[in-house]
């Protein structure tokens, strides 16, 4: 399949489970049904294949990294004067800059999109498999003898 028709949906575990999240990648096919929604609302999990779960969206990006906003609203791109929030990390205090900018609407241009978990189904999603598995933490507090 060539890269265009791919899409990913990165799913974080929110406040249920804290530093878990799986990645899943999806065709245009499937992600048709997300087409029209906007960053806060909460979806069927049945839609991208996770039965009785619910998630929100919460962002996502295009195909060159320019990400979405949830106050711009629309679908398209705007450059708009941005202060602080996403996108954009001042380096001084009151520093302003006009950025490129997605809108709260998901379209077939958004390459990834970024979801919570809102209700638990009955099957594990963040399980870890045997290639996920790390190893055991080596200790790394080694002692060096010096000689003179």
């Amino acid at each position: 399949m060539s890269e265009e028709n791919l899409y990913k949906i990165c799913i974080g575990s929110g406040k249920l489970i804290p530093t878990k999240g799986i990645t899943k990648v999806i065709t245009l096919k499937e992600i048709t049904p997300l087409i029209g929604k906007k960053i806060g609302d909460i979806i069927d999990g049945g839609l991208i294949g996770f039965k009785d779960y619910k998630f929100k969206i919460t962002g996502g990006c295009d195909m060159a990294g320019i990400p979405m906003r949830y106050d711009l609203h629309g679908p398209g791109k705007k450059r708009i004067l941005v202060g602080k929030g996403v996108g954009f990390k001042p380096k001084r205090k009151g520093m302003r800059k006009r950025k490129m900018m997605r809108g709260n609407e998901i379209t077939d241009s958004i390459k990834l999109i970024n979801m919570t978990v809102v209700e638990m189904g009955k099957t594990k999603l963040f399980e870890e498999s045997e290639t996920q598995k790390t190893p055991e933490s080596k200790s790394k507090s080694k002692t060096k003898s010096k000689t003179k």
